[in-house]
Protein backbone atom coordinates (compact mmCIF):
# COMPACT_ATOMS: atom_id res chain seq x y z
CA UNK A 1 0.00 0.00 0.00
CA UNK A 2 2.66 2.35 0.92
CA UNK A 3 4.47 1.66 -2.60
CA UNK A 4 1.13 2.33 -3.78
CA UNK A 5 0.66 5.83 -2.17
CA UNK A 6 4.17 6.77 -3.08
CA UNK A 7 3.87 6.04 -6.85
CA UNK A 8 0.83 7.87 -6.82
CA UNK A 9 2.09 11.01 -5.08
CA UNK A 10 5.08 11.02 -7.67
CA UNK A 11 2.57 10.79 -10.59
CA UNK A 12 0.50 13.30 -9.22
CA UNK A 13 4.22 15.24 -8.34
CA UNK A 14 3.81 17.48 -11.87
CA UNK A 15 0.06 18.28 -11.39
CA UNK A 16 0.19 19.37 -8.00
CA UNK A 17 3.42 21.54 -9.20
CA UNK A 18 1.32 22.82 -11.75
CA UNK A 19 -1.27 23.51 -9.65
CA UNK A 20 0.75 25.45 -7.42
CA UNK A 21 1.62 28.11 -10.36
CA UNK A 22 -2.36 28.04 -11.90
CA UNK A 23 -3.03 31.50 -12.36
CA UNK A 24 -0.37 33.24 -10.78
CA UNK A 25 1.48 34.96 -13.52
CA UNK A 26 0.18 38.38 -14.60
CA UNK A 27 -0.45 39.20 -18.35
CA UNK A 28 -1.64 42.58 -19.67
CA UNK A 29 -3.40 40.61 -22.89
CA UNK A 30 -3.59 36.80 -23.80
CA UNK A 31 -4.36 36.00 -27.33
CA UNK A 32 -5.54 32.67 -27.85
CA UNK A 33 -6.65 29.78 -29.58
CA UNK A 34 -4.20 30.70 -32.55
CA UNK A 35 -2.36 29.35 -35.30
CA UNK A 36 1.09 30.83 -34.65
CA UNK A 37 4.12 31.45 -37.45
CA UNK A 38 6.75 32.88 -35.00
CA UNK A 39 9.70 33.35 -37.51
CA UNK A 40 11.80 32.93 -34.26
CA UNK A 41 14.94 31.28 -37.46
CA UNK A 42 14.08 27.61 -37.35
CA UNK A 43 11.53 25.79 -40.23
CA UNK A 44 8.46 27.80 -40.15
CA UNK A 45 5.54 25.35 -39.33
CA UNK A 46 2.02 26.54 -37.76
CA UNK A 47 1.61 25.95 -34.40
CA UNK A 48 -1.72 26.08 -32.22
CA UNK A 49 -0.64 28.68 -29.46
CA UNK A 50 -1.20 31.37 -27.16
CA UNK A 51 0.36 34.64 -26.29
CA UNK A 52 0.83 36.17 -23.07
CA UNK A 53 1.67 40.06 -23.19
CA UNK A 54 3.26 42.26 -20.31
CA UNK A 55 3.83 45.93 -21.08
CA UNK A 56 4.22 45.54 -24.48
CA UNK A 57 6.49 42.79 -24.68
CA UNK A 58 6.29 38.98 -25.01
CA UNK A 59 6.48 37.16 -21.69
CA UNK A 60 5.62 33.69 -23.15
CA UNK A 61 4.44 31.71 -26.08
CA UNK A 62 3.13 27.93 -26.10
CA UNK A 63 -0.17 26.02 -25.53
CA UNK A 64 -3.16 27.75 -25.42
CA UNK A 65 -4.15 25.12 -21.70
CA UNK A 66 -0.12 26.14 -20.56
CA UNK A 67 -0.15 29.81 -21.06
CA UNK A 68 -3.99 30.20 -19.95
CA UNK A 69 -3.81 28.14 -16.91
CA UNK A 70 -0.18 29.97 -15.81
CA UNK A 71 -1.78 33.82 -16.13
CA UNK A 72 -4.13 36.10 -15.09
CA UNK A 73 -4.68 38.35 -17.91
CA UNK A 74 -6.45 41.89 -17.87
CA UNK A 75 -8.13 40.84 -21.22
CA UNK A 76 -8.40 37.77 -23.23
CA UNK A 77 -8.80 37.72 -26.99
CA UNK A 78 -9.90 34.70 -28.72
CA UNK A 79 -8.60 34.84 -32.00
CA UNK A 80 -11.26 31.66 -33.50
CA UNK A 81 -7.95 30.23 -35.18
CA UNK A 82 -6.87 32.77 -37.25
CA UNK A 83 -3.21 33.13 -37.98
CA UNK A 84 -0.46 35.27 -36.25
CA UNK A 85 2.24 36.13 -37.50
CA UNK A 86 5.13 38.37 -36.67
CA UNK A 87 4.50 42.39 -37.54
CA UNK A 88 5.36 42.99 -41.00
CA UNK A 89 8.26 44.50 -41.66
CA UNK A 90 8.88 46.91 -45.24
CA UNK A 91 12.50 47.01 -45.62
CA UNK A 92 13.03 49.56 -47.92
CA UNK A 93 10.17 52.43 -48.43
CA UNK A 94 9.70 55.97 -48.13
CA UNK A 95 7.15 56.37 -45.40
CA UNK A 96 7.58 59.83 -45.27
CA UNK A 97 6.65 60.10 -49.15
CA UNK A 98 3.81 57.96 -49.04
CA UNK A 99 2.61 60.10 -46.83
CA UNK A 100 2.51 63.60 -48.65
CA UNK A 101 2.45 61.75 -52.19
CA UNK A 102 -1.64 62.23 -50.73
CA UNK A 103 -1.51 65.56 -50.74
CA UNK A 104 -0.71 65.58 -54.46
CA UNK A 105 -2.53 64.44 -57.67
CA UNK A 106 -2.17 60.47 -57.71
CA UNK A 107 -1.12 59.57 -61.46
CA UNK A 108 -0.28 56.03 -60.28
CA UNK A 109 -2.26 53.92 -63.16
CA UNK A 110 -2.11 56.47 -65.61
CA UNK A 111 -3.47 54.79 -68.60
CA UNK A 112 -1.73 57.75 -71.21
CA UNK A 113 -1.08 61.47 -70.84
CA UNK A 114 -4.57 62.85 -72.04
CA UNK A 115 -5.42 60.70 -68.61
CA UNK A 116 -2.72 62.25 -66.93
CA UNK A 117 -3.87 65.99 -67.75
CA UNK A 118 -7.16 64.93 -66.67
CA UNK A 119 -6.35 64.16 -62.94
CA UNK A 120 -4.51 67.66 -63.52
CA UNK A 121 -7.67 69.46 -64.29
CA UNK A 122 -9.65 67.88 -62.14
CA UNK A 123 -7.47 68.29 -59.26
CA UNK A 124 -6.85 71.85 -59.96
CA UNK A 125 -10.59 72.85 -59.73
CA UNK A 126 -10.41 72.01 -55.90
CA UNK A 127 -6.79 73.12 -55.13
CA UNK A 128 -6.72 76.53 -57.13
CA UNK A 129 -3.39 78.22 -56.15
CA UNK A 130 0.47 77.31 -55.77
CA UNK A 131 2.21 74.49 -57.15
CA UNK A 132 0.52 72.07 -59.14
CA UNK A 133 2.24 68.52 -58.30
CA UNK A 134 1.60 64.96 -58.49
CA UNK A 135 3.20 61.59 -59.28
CA UNK A 136 2.96 58.37 -60.94
CA UNK A 137 3.07 58.79 -64.35
CA UNK A 138 4.69 55.68 -66.38
CA UNK A 139 5.14 56.16 -69.89
CA UNK A 140 6.05 52.56 -70.27
CA UNK A 141 2.81 51.95 -69.95
CA UNK A 142 1.27 54.51 -72.60
CA UNK A 143 0.83 53.33 -76.40
CA UNK A 144 3.04 54.54 -77.19
CA UNK A 145 5.35 54.50 -75.04
CA UNK A 146 7.89 57.85 -74.85
CA UNK A 147 8.27 60.60 -73.19
CA UNK A 148 5.26 63.45 -72.64
CA UNK A 149 6.26 67.02 -73.23
CA UNK A 150 5.56 70.40 -71.88
CA UNK A 151 3.32 71.68 -74.72
CA UNK A 152 0.24 71.16 -73.71
CA UNK A 153 0.83 71.25 -69.85
CA UNK A 154 1.55 74.71 -71.38
CA UNK A 155 -1.60 75.08 -73.23
CA UNK A 156 -3.53 74.02 -69.57
CA UNK A 157 -1.56 75.87 -67.25
CA UNK A 158 0.08 78.87 -68.70
CA UNK A 159 1.14 80.55 -65.79
CA UNK A 160 0.59 78.12 -62.90
CA UNK A 161 4.21 76.14 -62.66
CA UNK A 162 3.44 72.50 -62.73
CA UNK A 163 6.19 69.36 -61.85
CA UNK A 164 4.79 65.96 -61.63
CA UNK A 165 6.63 63.15 -61.14
CA UNK A 166 7.53 59.72 -62.58
CA UNK A 167 6.39 56.86 -60.56
CA UNK A 168 9.72 56.15 -59.81
CA UNK A 169 10.46 59.52 -58.88
CA UNK A 170 13.80 59.64 -61.45
CA UNK A 171 11.94 62.05 -63.50
CA UNK A 172 9.69 64.72 -64.06
CA UNK A 173 7.68 66.68 -66.42
CA UNK A 174 7.63 70.42 -66.18
CA UNK A 175 5.71 73.22 -67.99
CA UNK A 176 7.66 76.25 -68.87
CA UNK A 177 6.14 78.82 -65.84
CA UNK A 178 8.05 75.51 -63.61
CA UNK A 179 10.85 75.64 -65.52
CA UNK A 180 11.20 79.57 -65.74
CA UNK A 181 11.14 79.43 -61.66
CA UNK A 182 13.81 77.29 -61.56
CA UNK A 183 16.41 79.22 -64.46
CA UNK A 184 15.57 75.48 -66.42
CA UNK A 185 14.09 77.64 -69.62
CA UNK A 186 17.02 76.69 -71.63
CA UNK A 187 19.23 73.22 -72.08
CA UNK A 188 22.35 72.86 -70.10
CA UNK A 189 24.51 70.10 -68.77
CA UNK A 190 23.77 68.95 -65.34
CA UNK A 191 25.95 66.19 -63.62
CA UNK A 192 24.14 63.11 -62.67
CA UNK A 193 21.16 63.76 -64.71
CA UNK A 194 19.98 64.96 -68.23
CA UNK A 195 17.22 67.67 -69.44
CA UNK A 196 15.49 66.09 -72.19
CA UNK A 197 14.73 68.33 -75.81
CA UNK A 198 12.37 69.26 -78.48
CA UNK A 199 13.22 68.75 -82.07
CA UNK A 200 13.93 72.54 -81.73
CA UNK A 201 16.60 71.81 -79.03
CA UNK A 202 14.50 73.85 -76.25
CA UNK A 203 13.73 71.77 -73.04
CA UNK A 204 10.73 69.49 -73.61
CA UNK A 205 9.96 69.87 -69.74
CA UNK A 206 11.34 65.82 -68.90
CA UNK A 207 13.87 66.19 -66.14
CA UNK A 208 15.38 63.17 -65.32
CA UNK A 209 17.74 62.39 -62.08
CA UNK A 210 19.98 65.64 -60.91
CA UNK A 211 18.23 67.77 -63.79
CA UNK A 212 14.67 66.88 -61.83
CA UNK A 213 16.20 67.04 -58.17
CA UNK A 214 17.58 70.64 -59.15
CA UNK A 215 14.14 71.98 -60.05
CA UNK A 216 12.66 70.28 -56.90
CA UNK A 217 14.42 72.50 -55.33
CA UNK A 218 12.11 75.56 -56.28
CA UNK A 219 9.13 73.86 -55.07
CA UNK A 220 7.86 75.18 -51.54
CA UNK A 221 7.66 72.44 -48.75
CA UNK A 222 4.97 71.60 -46.93
CA UNK A 223 4.54 73.75 -43.79
CA UNK A 224 5.08 71.15 -40.18
CA UNK A 225 1.40 70.67 -39.01
CA UNK A 226 0.47 69.50 -42.79
CA UNK A 227 3.38 66.89 -42.91
CA UNK A 228 2.55 65.82 -39.49
CA UNK A 229 -0.99 65.02 -40.04
CA UNK A 230 0.34 63.01 -43.38
CA UNK A 231 2.23 61.07 -41.40
CA UNK A 232 -0.26 60.11 -38.68
CA UNK A 233 -2.85 59.62 -41.33
CA UNK A 234 -0.92 57.96 -43.45
CA UNK A 235 0.44 55.31 -40.34
CA UNK A 236 -3.14 53.73 -40.63
CA UNK A 237 -3.29 52.62 -44.22
CA UNK A 238 -0.02 50.47 -43.35
CA UNK A 239 -1.57 49.10 -39.74
CA UNK A 240 -4.60 47.92 -42.11
CA UNK A 241 -1.83 45.97 -44.35
CA UNK A 242 -0.43 44.55 -41.03
CA UNK A 243 3.22 46.51 -41.24
CA UNK A 244 4.12 47.76 -37.84
CA UNK A 245 7.54 48.91 -38.99
CA UNK A 246 8.68 50.98 -41.99
CA UNK A 247 11.96 51.86 -43.28
CA UNK A 248 12.32 55.41 -44.50
CA UNK A 249 15.11 54.85 -47.19
CA UNK A 250 16.29 58.55 -47.49
CA UNK A 251 15.63 61.40 -44.94
CA UNK A 252 16.29 65.19 -44.56
CA UNK A 253 17.57 65.03 -40.69
CA UNK A 254 14.62 67.91 -40.45
CA UNK A 255 12.20 64.87 -41.40
CA UNK A 256 13.90 62.06 -39.04
CA UNK A 257 13.28 64.68 -35.96
CA UNK A 258 10.24 65.37 -37.03
CA UNK A 259 9.49 61.20 -36.73
CA UNK A 260 11.06 61.05 -33.22
CA UNK A 261 9.10 64.40 -32.39
CA UNK A 262 5.76 62.89 -33.39
CA UNK A 263 6.53 59.53 -31.46
CA UNK A 264 7.44 61.04 -28.24
CA UNK A 265 4.24 62.99 -28.22
CA UNK A 266 2.57 59.61 -28.85
CA UNK A 267 0.90 60.38 -31.81
CA UNK A 268 2.66 58.35 -34.19
CA UNK A 269 2.92 54.54 -33.55
CA UNK A 270 4.30 53.07 -36.37
CA UNK A 271 8.36 51.84 -35.77
CA UNK A 272 10.54 53.62 -38.31
CA UNK A 273 13.88 52.93 -39.31
CA UNK A 274 14.94 55.98 -40.84
CA UNK A 275 17.83 56.46 -43.41
CA UNK A 276 19.56 60.09 -43.58
CA UNK A 277 20.00 61.02 -47.27
CA UNK A 278 23.94 60.89 -48.12
CA UNK A 279 24.00 64.33 -49.12
CA UNK A 280 25.21 68.04 -47.48
CA UNK A 281 24.07 68.92 -45.11
CA UNK A 282 22.52 65.98 -43.72
CA UNK A 283 25.93 63.96 -43.36
CA UNK A 284 27.41 66.86 -41.55
CA UNK A 285 24.25 66.69 -39.25
CA UNK A 286 23.94 62.92 -38.75
CA UNK A 287 27.64 62.74 -38.11
CA UNK A 288 27.62 64.81 -35.68
CA UNK A 289 24.61 63.69 -33.76
CA UNK A 290 26.30 60.15 -34.40
CA UNK A 291 23.52 57.08 -34.62
CA UNK A 292 20.47 57.34 -32.64
CA UNK A 293 17.30 54.50 -31.12
CA UNK A 294 14.24 55.06 -29.41
CA UNK A 295 11.71 52.20 -28.58
CA UNK A 296 10.15 53.73 -32.02
CA UNK A 297 12.84 54.70 -34.03
CA UNK A 298 16.44 53.69 -35.34
CA UNK A 299 18.52 56.34 -37.05
CA UNK A 300 21.57 55.08 -37.63
CA UNK A 301 22.09 54.24 -40.86
CA UNK A 302 23.02 56.90 -44.23
CA UNK A 303 21.36 56.38 -47.59
CA UNK A 304 23.57 57.13 -50.55
CA UNK A 305 22.38 56.99 -54.45
CA UNK A 306 24.50 55.45 -56.67
CA UNK A 307 22.62 55.62 -59.83
CA UNK A 308 19.00 56.58 -61.04
CA UNK A 309 16.27 54.06 -62.20
CA UNK A 310 16.26 51.40 -65.12
CA UNK A 311 12.49 53.24 -66.41
CA UNK A 312 14.22 56.58 -66.78
CA UNK A 313 17.07 54.79 -68.48
CA UNK A 314 18.89 56.43 -65.32
CA UNK A 315 20.22 53.22 -63.66
CA UNK A 316 24.29 52.83 -64.48
CA UNK A 317 24.38 50.01 -66.23
CA UNK A 318 27.84 48.06 -67.19
CA UNK A 319 27.42 48.37 -71.15
CA UNK A 320 24.93 50.72 -73.21
CA UNK A 321 21.08 50.03 -72.93
CA UNK A 322 20.01 47.67 -75.61
CA UNK A 323 17.23 50.68 -76.54
CA UNK A 324 19.80 53.63 -76.24
CA UNK A 325 22.86 52.38 -77.43
CA UNK A 326 24.71 55.65 -77.09
CA UNK A 327 24.08 56.01 -73.67
CA UNK A 328 24.97 53.93 -70.32
CA UNK A 329 22.74 55.80 -67.21
CA UNK A 330 24.35 58.19 -64.69
CA UNK A 331 26.53 57.50 -61.40
CA UNK A 332 26.12 59.75 -58.89
CA UNK A 333 28.82 59.70 -56.53
CA UNK A 334 32.43 60.73 -57.13
CA UNK A 335 34.33 57.85 -56.44
CA UNK A 336 36.85 59.89 -53.85
CA UNK A 337 34.15 62.11 -52.07
CA UNK A 338 32.20 58.73 -51.79
CA UNK A 339 34.68 56.37 -49.96
CA UNK A 340 35.91 59.80 -47.48
CA UNK A 341 32.29 59.19 -46.84
CA UNK A 342 32.15 55.46 -45.87
CA UNK A 343 34.92 55.99 -43.92
CA UNK A 344 33.79 58.78 -41.61
CA UNK A 345 30.66 55.94 -41.83
CA UNK A 346 32.35 53.27 -40.26
CA UNK A 347 34.68 55.16 -37.83
CA UNK A 348 30.86 56.97 -36.44
CA UNK A 349 28.63 53.51 -35.82
CA UNK A 350 26.46 54.23 -39.26
CA UNK A 351 25.19 51.31 -41.04
CA UNK A 352 25.45 52.46 -45.05
CA UNK A 353 22.80 51.55 -47.29
CA UNK A 354 23.30 52.86 -51.21
CA UNK A 355 20.99 52.92 -53.90
CA UNK A 356 22.07 50.38 -56.83
CA UNK A 357 20.00 49.78 -59.75
CA UNK A 358 22.25 49.14 -62.68
CA UNK A 359 25.08 46.32 -62.52
CA UNK A 360 28.00 48.94 -63.12
CA UNK A 361 26.28 50.96 -59.87
CA UNK A 362 25.93 47.63 -57.97
CA UNK A 363 29.89 46.86 -59.06
CA UNK A 364 31.44 50.11 -57.99
CA UNK A 365 29.44 49.78 -54.86
CA UNK A 366 30.68 46.41 -53.80
CA UNK A 367 33.99 47.29 -54.42
CA UNK A 368 33.94 50.34 -52.13
CA UNK A 369 32.25 48.57 -49.68
CA UNK A 370 35.06 45.52 -49.64
CA UNK A 371 37.76 48.02 -49.72
CA UNK A 372 36.10 50.38 -46.49
CA UNK A 373 34.95 46.98 -44.56
CA UNK A 374 38.19 44.63 -45.40
CA UNK A 375 36.02 41.17 -45.03
CA UNK A 376 33.41 39.67 -43.25
CA UNK A 377 31.77 41.74 -40.28
CA UNK A 378 28.86 42.31 -38.94
CA UNK A 379 28.16 46.54 -40.21
CA UNK A 380 25.08 45.20 -42.56
CA UNK A 381 25.96 47.67 -45.19
CA UNK A 382 23.17 47.23 -47.50
CA UNK A 383 22.54 47.46 -51.58
CA UNK A 384 19.06 48.61 -52.16
CA UNK A 385 17.42 47.09 -55.15
CA UNK A 386 20.24 45.30 -57.26
CA UNK A 387 18.69 45.07 -59.82
CA UNK A 388 20.82 44.43 -62.52
CA UNK A 389 23.48 42.04 -60.94
CA UNK A 390 26.45 40.55 -62.67
CA UNK A 391 27.09 37.36 -61.88
CA UNK A 392 30.43 37.16 -61.52
CA UNK A 393 30.23 40.18 -58.78
CA UNK A 394 28.16 38.19 -56.26
CA UNK A 395 30.54 36.74 -54.19
CA UNK A 396 31.15 40.09 -53.74
CA UNK A 397 28.83 40.17 -51.54
CA UNK A 398 29.79 37.47 -49.45
CA UNK A 399 33.31 38.59 -49.38
CA UNK A 400 32.12 41.36 -46.45
CA UNK A 401 28.66 40.04 -45.46
CA UNK A 402 26.76 42.42 -47.38
CA UNK A 403 23.19 42.56 -47.62
CA UNK A 404 20.89 43.12 -51.02
CA UNK A 405 18.11 44.50 -50.29
CA UNK A 406 14.99 44.02 -53.11
CA UNK A 407 11.47 45.36 -53.75
CA UNK A 408 9.75 41.87 -55.78
CA UNK A 409 7.09 43.79 -57.31
CA UNK A 410 9.61 46.07 -59.28
CA UNK A 411 9.86 42.78 -61.63
CA UNK A 412 6.51 42.12 -62.15
CA UNK A 413 6.04 46.08 -62.57
CA UNK A 414 9.08 46.38 -64.85
CA UNK A 415 8.75 43.01 -66.82
CA UNK A 416 6.39 44.57 -69.38
CA UNK A 417 9.60 46.58 -71.01
CA UNK A 418 12.40 45.76 -68.65
CA UNK A 419 13.77 43.69 -71.66
CA UNK A 420 13.78 46.15 -73.59
CA UNK A 421 15.91 48.12 -71.77
CA UNK A 422 18.43 45.54 -71.13
CA UNK A 423 18.28 43.17 -74.20
CA UNK A 424 17.58 38.83 -74.05
CA UNK A 425 20.75 37.78 -72.57
CA UNK A 426 21.12 40.54 -69.55
CA UNK A 427 17.91 40.68 -68.41
CA UNK A 428 18.74 37.20 -67.18
CA UNK A 429 21.15 39.25 -64.76
CA UNK A 430 18.09 40.96 -63.14
CA UNK A 431 16.05 40.92 -60.26
CA UNK A 432 18.07 37.36 -59.28
CA UNK A 433 16.72 37.35 -56.29
CA UNK A 434 17.07 33.77 -55.48
CA UNK A 435 21.02 33.77 -56.56
CA UNK A 436 20.85 37.19 -53.87
CA UNK A 437 19.67 35.16 -51.12
CA UNK A 438 22.19 32.44 -51.55
CA UNK A 439 25.38 35.15 -51.49
CA UNK A 440 24.60 36.44 -47.97
CA UNK A 441 21.70 33.75 -46.97
CA UNK A 442 19.15 36.86 -45.86
CA UNK A 443 17.08 38.76 -48.40
CA UNK A 444 15.02 41.72 -46.46
CA UNK A 445 12.07 42.69 -48.64
CA UNK A 446 10.25 45.78 -49.35
CA UNK A 447 7.67 47.84 -50.77
CA UNK A 448 9.40 50.99 -52.21
CA UNK A 449 6.19 52.82 -51.63
CA UNK A 450 4.73 55.02 -52.98
CA UNK A 451 7.14 53.65 -56.26
CA UNK A 452 5.09 50.80 -56.22
CA UNK A 453 1.74 50.03 -53.86
CA UNK A 454 2.43 49.85 -50.36
CA UNK A 455 0.29 46.40 -49.84
CA UNK A 456 2.79 43.49 -48.65
CA UNK A 457 0.79 40.74 -49.79
CA UNK A 458 1.77 41.96 -53.45
CA UNK A 459 5.13 41.62 -52.38
CA UNK A 460 4.79 38.07 -50.87
CA UNK A 461 2.90 37.76 -53.81
CA UNK A 462 5.64 39.06 -56.68
CA UNK A 463 8.60 37.07 -54.86
CA UNK A 464 6.65 33.84 -54.65
CA UNK A 465 4.90 33.28 -57.60
CA UNK A 466 6.30 35.99 -59.98
CA UNK A 467 3.25 37.20 -61.47
CA UNK A 468 1.42 40.65 -61.34
CA UNK A 469 -1.85 41.50 -59.84
CA UNK A 470 -3.84 39.67 -62.80
CA UNK A 471 -1.96 36.42 -62.71
CA UNK A 472 0.30 37.43 -65.54
CA UNK A 473 2.63 35.44 -67.00
CA UNK A 474 0.84 32.09 -66.77
CA UNK A 475 4.07 30.69 -65.74
CA UNK A 476 5.69 33.00 -63.83
CA UNK A 477 8.16 35.95 -64.80
CA UNK A 478 12.23 34.02 -64.78
CA UNK A 479 10.20 31.76 -62.06
CA UNK A 480 13.29 30.03 -61.18
CA UNK A 481 14.74 33.50 -59.63
CA UNK A 482 11.34 32.97 -57.16
CA UNK A 483 11.74 32.95 -53.75
CA UNK A 484 10.09 29.92 -51.34
CA UNK A 485 7.64 31.08 -49.33
CA UNK A 486 8.93 30.28 -45.89
CA UNK A 487 12.22 32.95 -47.31
CA UNK A 488 9.66 35.20 -48.21
CA UNK A 489 7.96 35.03 -45.00
CA UNK A 490 11.27 35.49 -43.41
CA UNK A 491 12.33 38.39 -45.66
CA UNK A 492 9.26 40.13 -44.30
CA UNK A 493 9.70 39.51 -41.06
CA UNK A 494 13.14 38.44 -39.20
CA UNK A 495 15.11 38.96 -41.74
CA UNK A 496 14.10 42.80 -42.55
CA UNK A 497 15.01 42.87 -38.43
CA UNK A 498 18.49 41.52 -38.91
CA UNK A 499 19.49 44.30 -41.89
CA UNK A 500 17.86 46.78 -39.54
CA UNK A 501 19.81 45.97 -36.64
CA UNK A 502 15.97 45.33 -35.14
CA UNK A 503 16.25 41.48 -34.49
CA UNK A 504 16.62 41.90 -31.01
CA UNK A 505 13.12 43.63 -30.42
CA UNK A 506 10.91 42.56 -33.03
CA UNK A 507 11.04 40.04 -36.69
CA UNK A 508 9.53 37.15 -34.75
CA UNK A 509 7.16 35.94 -31.49
CA UNK A 510 9.67 35.70 -28.87
CA UNK A 511 9.86 36.04 -25.59
CA UNK A 512 11.61 38.90 -24.83
CA UNK A 513 10.61 41.05 -28.03
CA UNK A 514 8.10 43.93 -28.44
CA UNK A 515 4.39 42.52 -29.27
CA UNK A 516 4.23 43.71 -32.74
CA UNK A 517 1.72 40.90 -34.06
CA UNK A 518 -0.42 41.08 -37.24
CA UNK A 519 -3.38 38.57 -37.33
CA UNK A 520 -4.65 37.50 -40.79
CA UNK A 521 -7.34 35.50 -41.87
CA UNK A 522 -4.95 32.45 -43.83
CA UNK A 523 -2.01 30.81 -44.25
CA UNK A 524 -0.01 32.49 -46.78
CA UNK A 525 2.50 29.62 -46.40
CA UNK A 526 -0.18 26.85 -47.35
CA UNK A 527 -2.73 28.72 -49.54
CA UNK A 528 -3.27 28.23 -53.01
CA UNK A 529 -1.37 31.07 -55.11
CA UNK A 530 -4.50 32.30 -56.08
CA UNK A 531 -6.04 32.91 -52.47
CA UNK A 532 -2.28 34.99 -51.58
CA UNK A 533 -3.96 38.42 -52.50
CA UNK A 534 -6.96 37.70 -50.65
CA UNK A 535 -5.62 37.15 -47.61
CA UNK A 536 -6.95 39.95 -44.74
CA UNK A 537 -5.53 41.64 -42.00
CA UNK A 538 -8.17 41.29 -38.93
CA UNK A 539 -5.65 42.87 -36.42
CA UNK A 540 -2.42 44.36 -36.16
CA UNK A 541 -0.78 44.78 -32.67
CA UNK A 542 2.01 47.41 -31.79
CA UNK A 543 3.97 46.95 -28.04
CA UNK A 544 0.98 44.86 -27.53
CA UNK A 545 -1.67 47.70 -28.27
CA UNK A 546 -4.36 47.13 -30.98
CA UNK A 547 -3.63 49.70 -33.71
CA UNK A 548 -6.02 47.91 -36.20
CA UNK A 549 -9.04 45.72 -36.31
CA UNK A 550 -11.22 45.01 -39.30
CA UNK A 551 -14.84 45.73 -39.23
CA UNK A 552 -15.39 42.27 -40.98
Amino acid sequence: MRCFLRYLALSLLPFILACCNFKSQHADLILHNTVGLVCDGTPIGSTKMAIAIEKGKIVAVGPERKILNAYNADEKIDLQQAVVYPGLIDAHAHFTGYALSKLEVDLVGSVSYDDVLSRLEAFSETHSSGWLTGRGWDQNKWSPSSYPTRTRLDELFPSRPVAIRRIDGHALLANSAALRIAGMSDLRFIQGGEMISLEDGTPSGVLIDGAADSLLLFIPPHDGPTKDAALIQAQHDLFALGLTTVVDAGLDMSDIRRIDSLHRSGDLHIRVVAMASGTQPNLDSAFAKGPHRSDRLIAQSIKFYMDGSLGSRGAALLAPYSDRPSHSGFIFQDSAEFRSNLNIAYARGFQVATHCIGDSAVRNVLNLYNAVLGGQNDKRWRIEHAQVVSPSDLPLFTSASIIPSVQPTHATSDMYWAGERLGRNRIRTAYTYRDLQKAIGILPLGTDMPVEDIDPRKTFYAATVRKDSEGFPAEGYHIDQSLTRESALYGMTLWAAIANFHDNEVGSIEVGKWADLVVMDRNLLIVKPDQILGAQTLRTFVSGVQVYKSSN
